[in-house]
């Protein structure tokens, strides 16, 4: 296998069955890892919305020992009433909202890797096709991407251009 940049259109791409050996197959090729690089895009995107999400859905109050719960030694206001139910039920509400996020930003962040990989061996083909649609599809993800994750920040509207 070489190790320097060529510009073939005969290559075999991750697995063996991902043999190229015509300039259609090339392009069909580059055509799919430019869209893989829009996904990593797309899915980092994703995972700074769901942060978003989850900034916004526990309050800034929310702290982590409200997360884990009281401290075994506090006794809180010994009253042992309504408002310890309320505030217990209010604390399993913010810990099911969060373990949630959580867990989308967890599966979001696998996605991301395993994406992110691909293209990284993609591009140890020493293909220089390949290589440039991986930076091509990575341009173009972030250009459509980036406006979309601007909007939900207000970035936008509170920066106006003079």
């Amino acid at each position: 296998m070489e190790m320097t940049f060529s510009f073939s259109d005969r290559l075999v791409l991750l697995f063996d069955c991902w043999s190229v050996h015509s300039p259609t197959g090339l392009a069909l090729s580059v055509l799919v890892i430019l869209l893989l690089s829009v996904l990593y895009e797309v899915v980092k995107m994703g995972k700074a919305k769901v942060l978003r999400r989850a900034l916004l859905a526990v309050p800034p109050t929310f702290s982590q020992d409200t997360l884990l719960g009281p401290n075994e030694g506090d006794s809180g206001d010994g009253g042992g009433g309504d408002s310890e139910d309320s505030g217990g039920q209010e604390r399993e509400a913010m810990q099911g909202r969060w373990f949630r996020y959580h867990v989308g930003q967890t599966l979001l962040h696998v996605v991301q890797v395993v994406v992110g990989y691909t293209l990284m061996l993609a591009v140890m083909s020493y293909n220089a096709w390949i290589f440039l649609g991986v930076v091509a599809g990575s341009a173009l993800g972030y250009f459509v991407v980036y406006p979309l994750l601007c909007v939900g920040y207000g970035a936008v509207a509170s920066h106006p251009i003079q």
